[in-house]
């Protein structure tokens, strides 16, 4: 793959509820020095709310040579909300790009799950609810209506980010949401593997091709336990959030190797199919802190390549964060990519 990546959060507020409170710029620079040169990659997808720490990561990234992907993450913002707020984006992206920053624009990812009106639901997890249970016809039918409605707000965003922004743009769907690739310079979906598509997944990635651009898969993952290689992105289902502070929601085993193994498979996978570019998600589960303790170890919950422990780590005494086994895969398999 041309675009070998991951995903980092700087922080967004999905149901009011911060994915990561602290944000030290230094430490976002050493890490991104472990993205380029310790994991070997040459793309990282910064995501987030805040458009001041997506620039921030950004120039950290463009510095140390890495093609960024700004991805902003307008969570829980309706249509009216979102425009100006990618508008605002694009020219912090056009900013970089003339800075020399290779840099590709997303114009936001999973709205229908993430921002307000184009599912039912007061958040973010009133809407994930809808695919707890197994698909009916009652959600096949609210899944069809869609399409039309974000396809639309897509093209206003893309007309809107052009105007200022003179790079490459794509929007980071989810397969449902059947968007219209017209607009854009991507095709790029977030693909999870998983027990319930596990075989139609082939199929649907080599389809992506159909639009006659370049494919890139801009979220892949599994987390921290068995049996999590089956649940795909819904495998962070797990935590108790009614409890305080947030818990397991029963007793899992912590298995980072089906972690790393479903990492290395995923890859083979994407590079046989011709995928320009894939996102592992994620670097760190900033929310998701590790603890000894099974039942509060919320870093099972994680799709973090590290376990964040809030200590200065052994491998890294300089960071608060220790890798896991699919860091070590991850680095090996991005160090021995073919180049294209």
């Amino acid at each position: 793959m041309r675009g070998r990546g991951l995903t980092y959060d700087t922080g967004a507020r999905p149901a009011g509820r911060s994915t990561r409170e602290a944000f030290a710029p230094a430490a976002v620079r050493r890490d991104m020095q472990v993205i380029a040169n310790d994991l070997h990659c040459t793309a990282v997808r910064i995501t987030g709310q805040d458009p001041e720490r997506l620039t921030t990561a950004a120039e950290y990234a463009a510095d140390i040579g890495l093609e960024v992907w700004f991805s902003p993450f307008p969570s829980e913002m309706t249509a009216g909300q979102m425009l100006p707020y990618l508008a605002d984006c694009a020219d912090r992206a056009e900013d970089l790009r003339r800075q020399g920053a290779d840099i590709v624009l997303v114009t936001g990812g999973e709205l229908s799950i993430f921002a307000h009106g184009f599912l039912p639901g007061d958040d973010v997890f009133a809407r994930t609810a809808l695919f707890a249970a197994p698909p009916g016809p009652e959600l096949r039918e609210l899944l069809a209506t869609v399409p039309a409605r974000l396809n639309a707000f897509l093209a206003e965003a893309a007309d809107t980010v052009r105007t200022s922004f003179g790079g490459r743009i794509t929007y980071a769907s989810v397969p449902f949401e059947n968007v219209d690739w017209t607009p854009f310079d991507y095709v790029a979906v977030d693909a999870y593997h998983a027990a319930h598509n596990a075989h139609t997944f082939r199929d649907r990635i080599r389809a992506l091709h159909q639009h006659g651009k370049p494919v890139a898969i801009t979220e892949f993952g599994c987390c921290t336990y068995r049996g999590a290689a089956d649940r795909g992105g819904r495998g962070w289902m797990i935590v108790d959030r009614a409890h305080q502070p947030p818990r397991l929601d029963g007793d899992y085993l912590r298995d980072e190797q089906e972690q790393a193994t479903y990492l290395g498979e995923l890859l083979h996978l994407f590079e046989q199919e011709g995928i320009d570019s894939a996102f592992w998600f994620t670097f760190a589960g900033y929310h998701f802190p590790h603890h000894p303790d099974p039942r509060h170890d919320l870093d099972m919950a994680s799709y973090g390549l590290v376990k964040v422990t809030g200590t200065p780590g052994d491998a890294h005494p300089d960071t608060a964060w220790e890798p896991k086994a699919a860091f070590h895969a991850l680095a090996a398999a991005y160090d021995t990519a073919p180049q294209r």
